[in-house]
């Protein structure tokens, strides 16, 4: 298999400058033009699967912003951005991570972007506007929040480790998740359920939480927070040897990493 090329120092600067200025601009788009009476403008996989005139507007924002500038780039983002590209480079982006905190009023939402150089994430950007944090990190790098490298939390026994989860909304799955969740649960000190795979992945990054685990993400969801996460030190994977996926992501601390994935996979996280 050969590996992807590696940018050049001027183009992951480039990149992540982009990024820190898309995602902040869509951050203040998201933050300061929330209509009083916002409400569901579409769904996905469900009906409680919303999405909402802001989700598009920020995803137009985003993509205008970026493809302006660097026209040539391919574009995967949650709202129906799908173009290849010719440059290498494909920003992966979810414009409001987290939309039903959104839709309620609660901080937990976030902008995730992440730039991909030949199919490999090299950028990822991840603003929560209403917790004030900018996370952002470069591979090779390391990860960051306000200036201050980041690293994850040494790793604790498993019963003692906090880990945060996420839940779909497709009803058969989200009653599966619930079974597993009653399973894990009596085996680890707590869980959290924030809403955002994105900001959990930085919780992880930050040292705020020990792992985290979902079934159902895309792309989108977790290409930055992934990238961040990793370049904090924690270990990220899908199935046991597989990267993250659809089927499974899960992250952690790697003493923990190491204990909660083999023990998700026998416990069928990854299927319904």
């Amino acid at each position: 298999m050969t590996e992807a090329p590696e940018p050049d120092e001027r183009l992951r600067t480039e990149l992540l400058e982009l990024a820190l200025e898309a995602a902040e601009r869509a951050g203040a788009l998201l933050r300061d033009g929330r209509p009083a009476d916002l409400g569901v403008a579409a769904t996905k996989s469900s009906p409680i699967d919303v999405v909402t005139e802001m989700d598009i507007a920020s995803e137009k924002l985003v993509t205008s912003f970026l493809g302006e500038r660097r026209p040539d780039d391919g574009f995967l983002g949650e709202e129906g951005s799908d173009s290849a590209g010719t440059s290498g480079v494909r920003w992966v982006l979810d414009p409001l991570d987290g939309t039903v905190n959104y839709l309620y009023g609660l901080p937990g939402w976030a902008v995730s972007i992440a730039a991909e150089y030949h199919g490999e994430a090299v950028v990822g950007v991840v603003f929560a506007p209403l917790r004030e944090e900018t996370f952002h990190a470069v591979r090779g790098e390391g990860a960051f929040l306000r200036g201050h490298r980041l690293a994850c939390r040494a790793a604790p026994p498993l019963d003692q480790a906090l880990v945060g989860t996420g839940f779909n909304y497709v009803q058969q799955r989200r009653t599966r998740q619930a079974a597993l969740a009653a399973q894990v649960l009596p085996l680890l000190r707590d869980i959290r359920r924030s809403g955002s795979a994105a900001i959990d992945l930085c919780d992880v990054a930050a040292g705020r939480l020990d792992g985290f685990y979902e079934r159902g993400l895309h792309a989108w969801d977790f290409a930055a927070g992934d990238l961040i996460a990793r370049e904090a030190g924690a270990r990220t994977g899908g199935r046991p040897g597989a990267p993250p996926g659809n089927d499974l992501m899960v992250a952690g601390s790697p003493g923990v990493f190491d204990a909660l994935q083999p023990l998700l996979d026998e416990l069928g996280a990854w299927h319904d």
